[in-house]
């Protein structure tokens, strides 16, 4: 396929962005060959710089659950452009979006109290857990092997070889100091949990978990787990957090939580909010949050949060959720995890709501360690050829796959067609 734009694009881009992204799984180094520059959405349809055409599975990594450019969040958009793009103030648009969200959250998730918008998924964590120690006068965080949560510092820690070991930083830049208060445990392990508890009596601020986690494969934890980790986190008078950056609002509208039955003390939510425009929130009890500044001493601020554009876009997007929505979706999803597990393929999908994740293996993983690593050069040929036949999946085999609302049973039946006969030639 011609991708002359792209690999002239991406030369450009090399001189003066460092790798020539701006995040890093965009430069194909898992896939190979050049990043594709896109150019236009509509719908469940990309274009890209040359002029190719692909069903998009990626949807900006999930927040565009109405497809591109949905006329209604459109429209949204270009009224409030008409009035001013940002303040720096309060404003009307914003209070509307919060009084939507904790009115029609609070239905299942009874936690949902207050909100306070933000303006990534990163930061509406890092904001969260500052507020979880900030209200507990604890310490310690315990996060799990397998669990993103954006790329602050403390957070960006890996395993070691114990049951429940302090953090070391996966990253460059990041000080020992600043990881030494996080604890990482495996995924679906309470005995680990019950010990790290017991190792660190009364320091512990919050456990910290994506109740869905798809940031590294698509780890469906069980129920009876989740209510462990709730049951163990009163016990201790700790805080449980569910990172809803990629769950919330895309499983149903109250996310994991709902999804569940499982009330959390303070719910974190990206992009899905806005419309897809930069915008993050976190959520929780209204006791939680007297301790937010300017009503406590826990300080959080942003110049650009409750930004009126934003804020109208997730509006308009929100209004879109209904229950024929979050059905058509999740029958869109099922539909493809059918099809595959179907065809007798050494690879399989796993599936939840609208979110699907490729895996090689008898069983879906549960755990960030027994995802087949070596599957991952397959996995580029599956890219690849997905990409020639005009559909654009994540380019990691770690990332997991979206259906928005545009999508039909024709366009994920030839998705999934794609996939089997790629593996069935092999």
């Amino acid at each position: 396929m011609n991708l002359k734009k792209s690999e002239d694009l991406f030369q450009r881009a090399l001189s003066v962005i460092p790798g020539g992204v701006n995040s890093p799984v965009r430069a194909f180094r898992s896939v190979g060959g050049t990043p594709v520059f896109m150019k236009s959405g509509d719908g469940c349809r990309l274009t890209d710089e040359d002029g190719n055409s692909y069903l998009d599975f990626c949807n900006s990594w999930g927040p565009l659950i109405s497809g591109h450019r949905h006329p209604d969040i459109i429209k949204a958009i270009q009224n409030q452009s008409e009035l001013a793009l940002s303040f720096g103030t309060p404003c009307e648009n914003e209070v509307l979006l919060a009084e939507y969200i904790i009115e029609n959250l609070k239905k299942s998730v009874p936690s949902a109290e207050k909100i306070r918008f933000v303006n990534s998924g990163t930061e509406a964590v890092m904001s969260a857990l500052r507020l979880a120690r900030g209200f507990t006068g604890k310490n310690k965080i315990i996060k799990f092997d397998g669990c993103y949560h954006g790329h602050s510092d403390s957070l960006l820690v890996k395993a070691g070889s114990g049951l429940a070991t302090l953090g070391t930083p996966d990253s460059a830049g990041v000080p020992a100091s600043y990881s030494q208060e996080t604890i990482v445990l495996p995924l679906n392990d309470p005995s680990s949990l019950e010990k790290a508890f017991e190792e660190n009596r009364n320091n512990i601020a919050a456990v910290i978990i994506e109740p869905v986690p798809a940031n590294n494969g698509l780890l469906i934890q069980s129920r009876d787990f989740l209510q462990f980790l709730r049951d163990l986190t009163l016990k201790h008078q700790s805080l449980l957090i569910f990172d809803e950056v990629i769950s919330g609002f895309r499983i149903g509208f109250g996310g994991a939580a709902a999804h569940y039955g499982i009330t959390p003390d303070l719910m974190t939510y990206g992009k899905i909010i806005g419309g897809g425009m930069p915008v993050g929130g976190f959520a929780g009890r209204s006791e939680i949050f007297q301790q937010l500044a300017p009503d406590g001493p826990v300080y959080q601020a942003g110049t650009l949060s409750g930004n009126p554009v934003a804020m109208s876009a997730g509006l308009a997007q929100l209004k879109l959720l209904t229950e024929a929505h979050y059905s058509q979706t999740s029958a869109l999803a099922a539909r493809i995890a059918d099809k595959i597990n179907g065809a007798n393929l050494e690879w399989k999908a796993a599936q939840i709501a609208s979110i699907f994740w490729l895996y090689k293996g008898k069983e879906a993983p549960l755990r960030a360690n027994q995802i087949n690593r070596d599957a991952m050069t397959e996995y580029a040929a599956l890219f690849r050829h997905c990409m020639e036949n005009g559909y654009y999946i994540a380019p990691s085999g770690y990332e997991v796959g979206f259906v928005s609302s545009p999508m039909t049973e024709k366009d994920v039946d030839g998705f999934s067609e794609c996939v089997i006969s790629f593996f069935q030639s092999r």
